[in-house]
């Protein structure tokens, strides 16, 4: 089954969407998934060096205190999927574009999925500034990537116009917020859904599927 993941790297719904889909794809072991990983900009007019962290927050949401209810129901969600963020490591918020492009090369290589996690991983459990094009290329390489190569791609603007695209696309489909989970091209839902609910996406979609 195709399943396309609409999701920005920098958002912690969307690693906990990851998380909640791979529950559903445990709980229908039948369906063999071919996922794909679409870019969603939730910033796209961050600067290429990033935001300092707690002034786009306050800026986002209105008020510190805001952004602590917030971001304390984020963490308790994300307990429920063995996610322990660290919020309080992060000092910037970063472009995402360039993140994007590295699940893109990923992907061509088979290892977009543990990219994502990866990137996931370093962001919202380690801090790292996923804006930074070396950590990048040390995220590509610790999965079979060659490091140089994909140095080289990142100092370049290839493909950054795709990223754009997608976003655009996502938007097209009349998709606002993610994660979004796109199903054998024509099931969509949005948000970091609980599992069960993904499951009977997948049973839906599965069905249509079987009836074509």
């Amino acid at each position: 089954m195709r399943i396309d993941v609409i999701s920005d790297t920098v958002c912690p719904w969307c690693f906990i969407g990851k998380r909640r889909l791979e529950q559903a794809l445990a709980l229908r072991p039948h369906i063999t998934p071919d996922i794909s990983w679409r870019a969603f900009l939730l910033n796209p007019e961050i600067p290429s060096e990033g935001l300092d962290r707690s002034i786009y927050l306050v800026k986002k949401f209105g008020s510190e205190s805001r952004v602590r209810r917030i971001y304390g129901a984020i963490a308790d969600a994300g307990l429920s999927v063995e996610i322990d963020f660290a919020f309080e490591r992060i000092d910037k918020t970063p472009n995402s574009v360039d993140s994007h492009r590295l699940v893109r090369k990923a992907q061509e290589q088979g290892c977009g999925g543990k990219v994502v996690e990866d990137l996931y991983r370093a962001f919202f459990l380690e801090g790292q500034d996923i804006g930074d094009r070396s950590l990048l290329a040390d995220i590509g390489a610790n999965s079979g990537l060659d490091r140089n190569t994909l140095e080289g791609y990142l100092q370049t603007d290839e493909d950054v116009s795709d990223i754009y695209d997608e976003n655009a696309s996502a938007h097209r489909l009349g998709v606002n917020g993610v994660p979004a989970f796109v199903f054998n091209s024509n099931w969509v839902i949005s948000g970091a859904q609980e599992p069960q609910v993904l499951a009977r996406m997948l049973d839906a979609a599965s069905t249509a599927e079987s009836a074509a």
